[in-house]
């Protein structure tokens, strides 16, 4: 870690701060929207949203490589596919209920498939992998800018609707008699977790940000006895996270997205294995 740190102190190696200031960044939208969406259990919609950017990523490189809209950025592609899925899925989940999950699957394949398909024919070479992982070290101060303002936007809403977003995440039954409009709720989320998924995977890949969506709010809610206090530690976690992996990926010359999702999932199982022999042992002692 001490070369890590030099490497950090280094002049000519500013991509490396640039990495670590969106790991930081993106930890915040990682704890604020992942503990809301790991309460509402719809970690299977991120995942939905988070593939079928792909399509949209893929449709935007072919319509700019082949001259039919030149200069058209992969993100505004990206954008508009994720929040009309975030649409599809959320009209699906309210008025259709039994076949959200058919849905979902469907949107998740199909996004996938359409970017692969037009990456296989837009001129030139485009890797899918480099959108499914990602590379955090190819980050710009101008994407710093934009995640801080997306930071931001969802703190700013967070801070000023948290008692309905708690409301309705823990009990939309209560929420909607207390005069909380649930379903347009819901859709705010989607329609934010999917702009967030947009950004995030285009830094640090869609297998990041699925993981980092999940894993850091579920351990954190192990213990957290409130909503506030499973963002807080969701949001610590990620930090602790990303920081890490950035480090361990740098001494090992590994990738870093690759290296963080593992100790995510390490320390998620490992808190999950120590509730459980805890509930067995409170158990076995009554």
């Amino acid at each position: 870690m001490i070369d890590f740190i030099n490497a950090l102190l280094d002049p000519r190696l500013s991509f490396l701060r640039n990495a670590l200031a969106a790991g930081l960044l993106s930890s915040v939208l990682f704890g604020v929207l992942g503990s809301v969406v790991t309460v509402k259990r719809v970690a299977g919609l991120a995942g939905a949203i988070s593939h079928a950017v792909l399509g949209g990523i893929g449709m935007a490189l072919y319509l700019s490589a082949t001259g039919i809209l030149p200069g058209f950025p992969p993100i505004a592609g990206a954008i508009a596919f994720a929040l009309a899925a975030a649409v599809i899925i959320g009209a699906v989940s309210l008025k259709a209920k039994q076949r959200e999950d058919t849905v979902i699957n469907a949107i998740w394949a199909i996004g996938m498939s359409v970017g692969v398909l037009f990456m296989a024919k837009t001129p030139g070479y485009t890797d899918p992998s480099a959108y499914l992982f990602g590379n955090i070290l190819l980050i710009s101060t101008r994407d710093l800018w934009l995640l801080a303002g997306l930071d931001a936007v969802v703190l700013a809403l967070a801070w000023r609707f948290y008692p309905q977003i708690e409301a309705a995440s823990f009990d939309e039954e209560f929420a909607r008699a207390r005069g909380v409009r649930t379903d347009l709720f819901f859709l705010a989320i989607l329609a934010i977790t999917a702009v967030a998924v947009v950004l995030l995977q285009t830094f640090v890949g869609i297998v990041m940000v699925i993981a980092m969506l999940t894993l850091p709010a579920g351990t954190a809610g192990y213990a957290a006895r409130s909503l506030a206090g499973m963002m807080v530690g969701a949001t610590a976690l990620s930090a602790s996270f990303s920081v890490a992996g950035l480090g361990v990926g740098w001494a090992l010359d590994a990738p870093t997205g690759a290296v963080v999702v593992v100790a995510s999932g390490a320390v998620f199982l490992g808190a999950a294995a120590a509730r459980v022999i805890r509930d067995q042992l409170r158990g076995n002692s009554r």
